[in-house]
């Protein structure tokens, strides 16, 4: 529906606008549920706004409902998706919206969500709800892109992550490969994902952290997915140590009782998982994560397991890490094939705009 049917004024595109913006603000932290943004309107003044929590409870709806201080009855409401109808986590937002007496509700896109998909129209117009839909629609088509894609694939969405040499090389005896910049932007997709997936191999060659070290942000570090097919996780690896301070899982296959009584003692989920040409089954973890509501996740493998992420066209999204030194041939791992399986397997490239110093980033999509 175009906004001159739906007679949208200039006041219902800049409040529309703010509910959008406040669903911006914790996009990609709200789980399997999408961010919403929400703004209650009376008189032409803003008298309450909200947006979905971290993790994805409450719903923006409550908690601008429940933020108020002033009368809703006869106040307009401004929500960048449709408000749920049903019972899952939280009792359905329409409920409240009827109780509360707003008279007028907008919302920007539909969601795809079968249990309120295209209800809310015509359960809060039974009500003498004045509904109307579709209010920069285009803008809540990009915000969404990501929630609708897990939605419809009922998968989490997948962001792979490598950093090289100039050289194409990934490996480094000295250190790390990319320069800080490149790091805090590396941690930066951490915090943007609910959980990081790596193989053992890698754990027991580069002993990383796999958190969020950005200041004020290490609570938000993801949870950790780690593949190891035969349980050869180093005893003293950083991830085995300090493993009850993050929620870690480990996919394997070949049990030894010892170390599994082991790792269970530190705290670590051990899942039985399914072979696939001899290793872990990359479709048995991605669902496994979906069915424990994790709604995103980044995949930061060396190059074989991005290989075969790539191989199954399991990315939706990749980011390429490329620093400006060359680091030794000798002993270290080239992914020169690997990048251009990556420039195959996605239509769209472009360079991150941001300060990298002398590093850069390409993002394929």
């Amino acid at each position: 529906m175009s906004s001159k049917k739906n007679n949208f004024s200039p006041s219902d595109h800049r409040f529309m606008k703010l509910a959008i913006n406040l669903a911006k603000v914790n996009l990609d932290l709200t789980g399997l549920n999408p961010s919403v943004g929400c703004v209650i309107v009376k008189n032409g003044e803003i008298i309450s706004y909200g947006q979905t929590g971290l993790k994805g409870i409450p719903h923006a709806e409550y908690c601008a409902i429940k933020n108020c201080k002033k009368n809703l009855k006869g106040s307009t409401m401004y929500v960048s998706m449709e408000p749920c109808t049903h019972y899952g986590k939280t009792p359905p937002c329409t409920d409240l919206i009827i109780k509360s007496k707003i008279k007028k509700l907008f919302y920007a896109i539909e969601d795809l969500d079968v249990r309120t998909s295209k209800k809310s129209f015509s359960l809060l117009k039974s009500k003498n709800i004045i509904v109307k839909k579709n209010l920069l629609k285009k803008d809540a088509l990009k915000l969404y892109k990501k929630y609708f894609l897990h939605k419809k694939n009922k998968k989490p969405f997948v962001t792979g992550k490598i950093a090289s040499s100039k050289n194409e090389f990934i490996y480094s005896k000295k250190g790390y490969v990319s320069n800080e910049y490149s790091r805090n932007f590396s941690h930066l997709l951490r915090y943007k994902n609910d959980a990081i997936l790596i193989s053992s191999v890698t754990i027991n060659k580069d002993n990383p952290q796999l958190t969020c070290r950005i200041s004020g942000l290490y609570k938000c570090s993801p949870i950790i997915f780690i593949l190891d097919k035969d349980l050869k996780i180093s005893k003293n690896s950083f991830i085995i140590k300090n493993s009850k301070r993050s929620k870690t899982f480990i996919f394997y296959v070949n049990s030894n009782i010892k170390k599994i009584k082991f790792l269970k003692s530190k705290g670590i989920k051990l899942i039985k998982s399914k072979l696939d040409n001899n290793n872990i089954d990359l479709n048995y973890v991605i669902n496994f994560a979906y069915n424990n509501d994790v709604g995103s996740i980044i995949v930061e493998g060396g190059k074989n397991l991005t290989q075969s992420f790539i191989s199954q066209k399991l990315f939706n999204k990749f980011y390429l890490f490329q620093s400006d030194i060359k680091i030794s041939e000798k002993g270290n791992i080239n992914i020169s094939k690997l990048k251009k399986s990556i420039e195959i397997s996605f239509k769209n490239k472009k360079i991150v705009d941001t300060y990298l110093d002398k590093d850069q980033i390409y993002k394929y999509y």
